[in-house]
């Protein structure tokens, strides 16, 4: 399998892109892909119950770079075209990082490179998904950003008037 050069902005999440913000998708750079189709997932291997996925999206035409703010629908044709999945929210689309406060956690943004489209209807799992690119996938980077939610700090009680 080839090997993918994958990019985002930044090493830790910036709020946007998170549940603490507007939880729109990340812009992804890929650099070195041959295919005409590319597969994103983005999950969290540090999760409580488990690895946790965040994103599922597939026949993404050849790019060099999937633009941020992938609209959550089953298939989008704007800013790019793509099929996604359901995400372990049970939603579609990406659903940003959100760990428990106080807890930071790994994200890994994984991409393949089909050699051709992969015949998944919209909103399907994780497991359908890996095991169709299991087949046609034939190149494949990553990257990992973290981030960590803020503990809320507990308001002191109050005590009467200060002088």
């Amino acid at each position: 399998m080839q090997n993918l050069t994958i990019g985002v902005d930044f090493d830790r999440f910036p709020p946007e892109h998170t549940c603490d913000g507007e939880n729109t998708s990340p812009r992804i750079r890929v650099t070195g892909s041959n295919a005409p189709y590319l597969a994103v997932i983005v999950d969290d291997p540090d999760a409580p119950r488990g690895t946790f996925t965040h994103w599922l999206a597939w026949n993404i035409p050849a790019t060099a770079e999937i633009p941020g703010g992938i609209p959550p629908e089953r298939r989008v044709s704007r800013p790019i075209s793509a099929v996604q999945g359901t995400n372990d929210f049970r939603r579609i689309g990406y659903a940003g990082p959100c760990p428990p406060k106080g807890a930071s956690h790994r994200f890994f943004i994984r991409v393949w490179g089909t050699g051709r489209e992969v015949d998944l209807p919209p909103g399907a799992d994780r497991s359908l998904l890996e095991d169709a690119l299991a087949s046609a996938a034939t190149e494949y980077g990553e990257t990992m950003a973290v981030y960590e939610r803020r503990k809320t700090l507990a308001t002191p009680p109050d005590t009467g008037p200060r002088t």
